[in-house]
């Protein structure tokens, strides 16, 4: 058993999506990433670096003992390795795979998120009009790397679907709120169609819908707590010797 800890963020869904379209068994362990959990001790104990997602294999395949992996792409590495699912192994399919996966790691995934999070927060910090153009330029010209990228595939690596478009997916859901339009990039339209239709995928993203709502209605003070420990976070210091 796979025990996933989740919250309903396109990182989350990710991993899910995987579960759901391998048919492995896994147990949520919610992740209320409003709230800090994600600053706990026994988390960082999985996760140095504490961000959602992580998982822990309690049935590794080398039969030792319980297995923990952070870090999304590391995840689908790891759960495709072992189901033996959406990632082929001829060496140049592994690395047409790998080198996708490691696309949206570095680039589709923290750019989108930087422009979520400066159109978000308009100017309540001043002037964000810079940030904001920046990051949704950014974010257009990375839904044109899809669009060129699927013009003459049906998915990102080629003929199959693979953890390359497990990865990317979810980040494309929000292309609205993301200052997109999808209908500028008629190959990855058709490509955003195809994955969300897939059963798997639609059972991945349900995952986890009963916690959306868990933040709202909050008290301002505990808006204003949770708001410091999300952002602008410095160094955690180092254990004493």
């Amino acid at each position: 058993m796979i025990d996933v800890y989740y919250w309903p963020t396109p990182n989350g869904k990710k991993v899910t999506i995987f579960l759901e379209e391998a048919g492995l068994p896994y147990t949520v362990i919610p992740l209320n990433i409003g709230r800090g959990d994600q600053f706990s001790e026994s988390y960082l104990r999985l996760n140095p670096n504490h961000r959602m997602p992580a998982i822990v294999d309690n049935d590794p395949p080398d039969g030792g003992a319980p297995l923990s992996i952070f870090e999304s792409a590391a995840i689908l590495f790891y759960l495709a390795e072992k189901s033996g699912k959406f990632w082929p192994q001829a060496l140049s399919q592994k690395y047409e795979v790998a080198q996708w996966v490691i696309w949206q790691a570095a680039n589709q995934g923290p750019k989108l998120g930087e422009n979520g999070h400066f159109r978000r927060l308009g100017d309540k910090q001043g002037d964000q009009s810079y940030a904001i153009r920046r990051y949704t330029d950014e974010a257009h010209r990375l839904y044109g790397v899809l669009n060129n990228r699927l013009y003459d595939r049906p998915f990102i690596a080629g003929d199959e679907f693979t953890i390359a478009d497990i990865i990317s997916y979810p980040w494309t859901l929000g292309w609205e709120a993301q200052g997109q339009d999808i209908n500028e990039f008629k190959y990855f339209k058709r490509w955003f169609e195809t994955v969300g239709a897939r059963p798997g995928v639609q059972r991945g993203l349900a995952v986890g819908a009963e916690l959306d709502g868990a933040n709202a209605n909050l008290p301002p003070e505990e808006q204003e707590r949770r708001a410091k420990i999300l952002f602008n976070q410095r160094a955690r210091p180092a254990p004493a010797a």
